[in-house]
């Protein structure tokens, strides 16, 4: 749904020449123009208005000097530099531009109709006099040369597949008639034919087709040649087929024109011949002549070039050129350029330039060039208020076709409703007044500005066919002519309707590269013909190609051809223009040219943005993005689409230039629910947004439309409603566009909570209440899925206690049943099913209450119970709703339920008949116990009666409930004592000894207490309990040596050694047990106690020396362990230093944690290769049994030279051995003092030697060890004396070099120098 805007008209009268221009060509380096004439050969450069080149073809002899030479075609040729041309006596000349050198570089005697070159210029197609074709190399070698009429097909010939006679083959449409349907006779070319042929290749060079006139039935025909110069195929028999032929560089279509017996078209062919598709021309039959058509280079307008065939006065001819463009296989005539019937403004030449692909050049009989720009845009209403129906105008020739996307959305080329006018329209504008921006104003291609309004009223009930005529249509209102000083066609290029009696428009300027700004208000004479005067013109030093008006401040802003932006003061006696300039008063322009531009605000301040045809997007001089293929402003929002194929919609007056930038940059990664982010099809652009609403319409490349609600847009409308307590819009959006109903009351909880009474009356519905009530989740959708953007005010969420659920449910259900209980039952009903703890027997009990006590039949909008069990089971599921009936202990209510259920009563009535017979309490026991709530069930059951205790026990020790068995009895109870002892053999199973124990002596029964503490080696709790019994001496000696015994093997052997001393009275034992277990003192103790001295020569002596032994050998063996470790150590962290520096800069973020070290023989690789081994056997072990992780994490320690975490495993080893030796300080004490006692000086000294070494040693490898751990600790450099060098080498030592991983960043263990073990007396 896009027109064709004239950006600017370049105009040149500054070249003369004898003759009339006969070709034309683009030289594309340059931009300039080579025209060829009858006597020369011109380059000319319209911008300068300056002839660059010029050489003379008649002094050379090519030409007659008399001009009646023909050139037959020109070429321009970048890479040579050079320019070649064809004439019509058989010369093929080359003139270079750089040396002026002219040079024949061919000749064809029989002479030359045409020259045509290939797209990539490599090869060049001659026609001769002699009707053959010669193909030559771009060197002007032959390749070769073949006649162009043909009998043979060529070798895309059609094979018959031999299926039976054209009489008996389906004709679909055409009906039987067809079959006897005589072959219609071949008509000769019409009399104006020129008879020459025509070349034209496909956009790839792959194929060119050739149009000639047949020698023997004198119809043209189409042939088409491959790039061999082989023939293809040969158009079928197309009777009025005229000369005109153009194929379409996208390859699928070769254009020509056919004349009809009743229209005139143009007609497309495949490269099979065959027509495919046409459109009518707005002529009648034989109203006007196709001299040529042209494509544009990217295949989406189709020039045609005119001319009247009847001359009129003064025997001259009309000549026109129309600008076709298609969409949704429909043919628009978008621009008509009339030329009158003055010969010298006739068109000579017409060419689309190459590089550009909206550019257009065409020179006149008079030498006059021209070069028209033109782009797309999109004619839309400004859309200021909640009046504009969102209409789109398309231009259609004589036709405007509108669309109010506000009350429909129709799919072009169908429309709303038709504008007719008598003359084809070149450009269409709304009105930019407030409440008044459906007018629309049309200027025409002969000058005139036709304005249409809304009709008298009436016209919605309208009935048309049958139809009611839903939107009315625009009513011619008054047609104004314009009056210019120049006589070109679209001298008004631009039109602006600011408001009723206001226009602005831009013509071509008194001098080149200027323009000329037009304030027009109609004529206050009411005699004089109703034209657009000329109030005031302001002059423009450039081109201006572009009106942007905003309708916030009422400005004007002019973009010139090279990206300046002028501000135009308008409103005043003496309209002026200034340059463009931001709050700062800097003066801002864009890079480049846009050929889209708007005004918006961005945090309060004016902006321009402007769009280039290369979809770079720029605000002012910033430019924000690189891919956007379309864009709008709407109110306070920029929506634009890419070619990511997003649709994004920013709100300007939450950003700022810098974030603009840094959004549309960020691309896809906005996350997942980035409201300002929206997928669209490929290839989708912005048509219009409807005002005051959330849709915005959008189309296809194919043409049809779509239309989304953008989630910003609804987002931004839903709150506005929501601050503003309107609950019924809010919910009807966000149910038809399928937003979470959590966000209403999410967005601000204490407004809704205080406003619930006003939610409930606009609902007035209880299938709404009830959907509301359903789709609540404990989830904050305003951080979750809907979050606010940034810069955003966001109301603040009240702190409540409890959960939002049960909130919001308990607030609507206190209101509603204030309101009306009998009429919001069910959505009180669905309250307390949608509880976090559902309170389903509340729910059925109140069903239960209504089928008691139904409502009375005057109550409006009450349901019956039926009704009411019903919905229930709606929400909840029948067994689950069963089985709470049935623990309400209510056998009617549970009726109730079964019976609104699927059911069948032989499940539920047997049973239900055996719970009535039962007493209450085992009744209710039995049903609780079917619902397996078995506390209930055991409360129940204790109250059944002694005789139901054996099942309460078996209940108990089923289900382990035994804390609350024992609170239903009383303590002195049999039933207590019973349930006590099954709790302690309960215990006793789960290693509980001690406890069990316990029960079993508070309840009495001591035997048990005593054999459950032995077994718990509890001694002091198991001797007060056989005092108890009381056991006599000699078991209470044998019960005190059993103890002992289990306390030795515990390594308890101070206890045991006052079991064996006070209750067994065996001093010799107990003073054995504390030898064996390194207590000196204490034996000692006894010894001198019971006066056992001879113990201490026998038995405590032999042992100090021995004990002294072993932990001088312990000592020995870790000092010389941790100091292989060490060495291991520095050697493998050696190895992988040597690694890491080995590697490139490139390979470093691949050498992990993981890179694989092996022995000092082997080789270092990356953790990429090597160590990928480890990473994938840990990843399968993560979903194995904790024994195979913890056999994986051994693995992982493992000191085996050559192991992917060796240095880590030798961490773990160090760090162990230290910490043993670390914790004997308390035990070489106590021995060294022992042995001082008895003289063992020298043994003693020994061993605080050792010690005291190894602990020295090992405290000083710390450091060393320790490397990644200390630098953690320490504190970087800083102050008054450091330098920056300094400090960052500080930084650096604290970060590590490679990342490790587990105990590589493990902390130094912690020496106890605080304990005091040295002697001094042995120093």
């Amino acid at each position: 749904m896009r027109n064709l805007k004239l950006l600017k008209s370049l105009r040149s009268t500054e070249l003369h020449s004898p003759g009339v221009p006969q070709c034309l060509s683009v030289r594309s380096e340059t931009g300039s123009l080579l025209l060829a004439s009858g006597f020369s050969v011109i380059e000319f450069d319209p911008r300068a208005g300056q002839v660059v080149n010029e050489v003379w073809l008649t002094t050379e002899s090519y030409l007659p000097e008399d001009g009646s030479g023909k050139v037959v075609g020109i070429q321009d040729l970048p890479d040579q530099e050079s320019v070649c041309m064809a004439t019509g006596s058989g010369d093929v000349i080359l003139f270079n531009l750089t040396t002026n050198h002219l040079e024949c570089v061919g000749s064809v005697d029989s002479g030359l109709t045409s020259m045509s070159w290939s797209p990539d210029q490599e090869l060049v197609t001659l026609t001769t006099g002699q009707d053959t074709i010669i193909m030559m190399t771009k060197d002007f070698e032959p390749i070769t040369e073949v006649a162009m009429h043909q009998d043979d097909f060529g070798e895309g010939k059609f094979i018959a597949l031999g299926w039976g006679k054209k009489e008996t083959q389906f004709h679909g449409t055409e009906g039987k008639e067809a079959a006897q349907k005589k072959t219609t006779e071949v008509q000769p070319a019409v009399a104006w034919d020129d008879r020459r042929p025509r070349v034209t290749w496909r956009g790839d060079g792959q194929l060119f087709a050739v149009g000639t006139v047949c020698p023997l039935s004198g119809a043209r025909k189409v042939r088409v040649w491959n790039r061999e110069c082989v023939l293809q195929a040969t158009s079928e028999t197309v009777n009025g087929l005229e000369h005109a032929l153009c194929w379409k560089p996208s390859g699928s279509l070769i254009a020509s024109t056919q004349r009809h017996l009743n229209k005139h078209s143009v007609v497309f062919m495949e490269k099979n011949g065959l027509l495919h598709g046409d459109f009518t021309l707005p002529f009648s039959k034989d109203q006007v002549l196709v001299k040529e058509l042209l494509w544009n280079c990217d295949s989406t307008v189709l020039a045609v070039w005119l001319e009247d065939m009847t001359p009129g006065e003064l025997g001259h001819v009309n000549t026109y050129i129309q600008l076709w463009t298609v969409g949704n296989y429909h043919w628009y005539l978008k621009q008509s350029l009339q030329f009158g019937s003055d010969q010298q403004r006739a068109p000579a030449c017409v060419i689309w330039d190459p590089e550009r692909a909206l550019r257009l050049h065409m020179v006149s009989h008079g030498w006059a060039t021209h070069t028209y720009d033109w782009a797309w845009c999109t004619d839309r209403s400004p859309g200021l208020d909640a009046t504009d129906n969102a209409s789109v105008a398309v231009i259609d020739g004589d036709k405007v076709l509108v669309t109010t996307f506000r009350q429909c959305v129709v799919p072009p080329p169908m429309c709303a409703f038709e504008l007719q006018l008598p003359v084809p329209v070149n450009l269409v504008n709304f009105l930019c007044q407030p409440q008044r921006t459906n007018e629309l104003a049309a200027l025409t291609a002969e000058g005139n500005v036709a304005l249409y309004g809304p009709g008298t009223g009436g016209q919605t009930d309208k009935l048309t066919g049958g139809l009611k005529t839903v939107v009315p249509p625009l009513e011619l209102k008054k047609t104004y002519s314009v009056t210019l000083d120049q006589e070109d066609p679209l001298g008004l290029r631009l039109l602006l309707w600011l408001r009723e009696d206001t226009f602005l428009g831009v013509s071509c300027g008194t001098v080149p590269s200027t323009s000329t700004v037009l304030v027009l208000s109609p004529s206050l004479d009411p005699n004089s013909q109703q034209a657009l005067q000329i109030r005031s013109r302001v002059e423009v030093e450039g081109e201006v190609i572009s009106m942007a008006h905003s309708a916030h401040s009422g400005s004007v802003a002019l973009q010139l051809d090279d990206g300046q932006n002028r501000k135009l003061i308008w409103d005043c006696p003496q309209p002026s223009v200034v340059e463009w300039q931001d709050a700062m008063g800097c003066k801002v322009d864009f890079p480049t040219r846009c050929v889209h531009t708007a005004q918006c605000t961005i945090r309060g301040q004016d902006y321009l943005l402007g769009l280039t045809d290369r979809s770079h997007l720029y605000v002012g001089d910033t430019e924000v993005a690189s891919n956007v293929s379309s864009f709008v402003v709407h109110d306070d929002f920029l929506l634009l689409t890419t070619h990511s194929h997003t649709c994004r919609c920013l709100r300007l007056s939450t950003l700022t230039v810098k974030g603009l930038q840094e959004i549309l940059a960020a691309g896809l990664d906005g996350g997942e629910n980035d409201e300002t982010l929206r997928r669209v099809e490929r290839g989708s652009r912005i048509v219009t947004i409807v005002p005051m609403d959330t849709r915005l319409v959008l189309q296809m490349p194919r043409g049809n439309l779509e239309t989304i609600h953008h989630r910003a847009l609804v987002l931004v409308q839903l709150r506005k409603w929501l601050d503003s307590s309107k609950f019924i819009e809010a919910f009807e959006s966000m149910r038809k566009l399928r937003i979470n109903l959590n966000l209403i009351y999410d967005h601000n909880p204490k407004l809704f909570l205080e406003s619930v009474g006003i939610f409930i009356t606009q609902m007035n519905s209880i299938n709404h209440i009830n959907l509301f009530l359903t789709e609540l989740k404990e989830e904050d959708t305003t951080t979750t899925m809907y979050p606010c953007p940034k810069d955003t005010a966001v109301p603040s969420a009240p702190k409540t206690a409890g959960k939002k659920v049960d909130i919001v449910c308990d607030a609507l259900r206190t209101t509603m049943e204030k309101m009306d209980p009998n009429k919001f039952f069910l959505p009180i009903l669905t309250t307390h099913v949608k509880k976090s703890v559902p309170e389903l027997e509340i729910a059925l009990q109140k069903v239960h209450e209504l089928r008691v006590n139904p409502p009375a039949e005057a109550a409006v909008g009450a349901v019956s119970a039926e009704e009411a069990l019903k919905y229930l089971l709606f929400l909840v599921n029948v067994n689950e709703l069963y089985e709470h009936s049935l623990g309400t202990y209510d056998f009617d209510l549970v009726l109730m339920v079964a019976q609104k259920s699927q059911k069948d009563p032989k499940e539920y009535l047997p049973f239900l008949n055996m719970l009535k017979t039962l007493e209450p309490n085992y009744q209710r026991y039995t049903i609780d116990k079917h619902l397996k709530r078995y506390s209930k069930a055991l409360n129940h059951l204790s109250m059944c009666g002694e005789e139901h205790f054996d099942e309460a026990l078996n209940l108990v020790n089923e289900q382990k409930m035994y804390g609350q068995a024992l609170g239903l009895y009383p303590e002195d109870s049999p039933q207590y004592k019973a349930l006590s002892c099954a709790y302690a053999e309960h215990l006793v199973e789960q290693q509980e000894a001690e406890q069990a124990g316990l029960l079993l002596w508070r309840c009495g029964e001591t035997a048990r207490a005593l054999q459950a503490l032995v077994g718990g080696v509890c001694w002091r709790k198991a001797l007060c309990v056989a005092q108890q019994i009381p056991l006599p001496s000699d078991q209470l000696s044998l019960l005190a040596r059993d103890l002992a015994e289990k306390l030795i093997e515990l390594r308890r052997y101070t206890e045991a050694a006052v079991l064996l001393e006070q209750y067994a009275k065996d001093c010799e034992e107990a003073i054995s047990a504390l030898i064996t277990g390194a207590v000196w003192e204490e034996a000692l103790r006894l010894a001198y106690m019971y006066d056992r001295r001879d113990i201490i020569e026998t038995n405590l002596k032999p042992a100090l020396l021995e004990v002294c032994s072993s932990q001088s050998s312990f000592l020995e063996t870790q000092r010389a362990l941790f100091c292989r470790h060490k060495a291991r150590l520095a050697v493998v962290r050696e190895l992988k230093e040597k690694a890491r520096l080995e590697q490139p800069d490139d390979d470093i973020a691949d050498c992990g944690p993981e890179a694989e070290l092996y022995s000092e023989a082997s080789s270092v690789v990356t953790g990429s290769r090597a160590g990928s081994k480890y990473s994938q056997s840990n990843s399968r072990i993560s979903s194995r049994s904790s024994k195979n992780r913890r056999k994986a994490e051994r693995k992982k320690l493992s000191l085996k030279e050559g192991s992917p975490l060796e240095d880590t495993a030798l961490l773990h080893a160090l760090a162990e051995i230290l910490h043993n030796v670390d914790k004997m300080r308390e035990e070489v004490q106590s021995l060294l003092k022992a042995l001082v006692l008895f003289h063992f000086d020298g043994q003693a000294t020994k061993l605080q030697l050792t010690y005291g070494e190894a602990l020295q040693m090992m405290e000083m490898a710390i450091p060393e060890v320790w490397q990644g751990g200390l630098m953690q600790n320490q504190p970087p450099v800083t102050g008054p004396n450091s330098t920056a060098n300094s400090i960052m080498a500080s930084f650096q030592q604290q970060r590590p070099l490679a990342p490790q991983q587990d105990g590589g960043n493990l902390p130094p263990p912690k020496i106890r120098n605080g304990v005091k073990w040295k002697l001094t007396i042995l120093k």
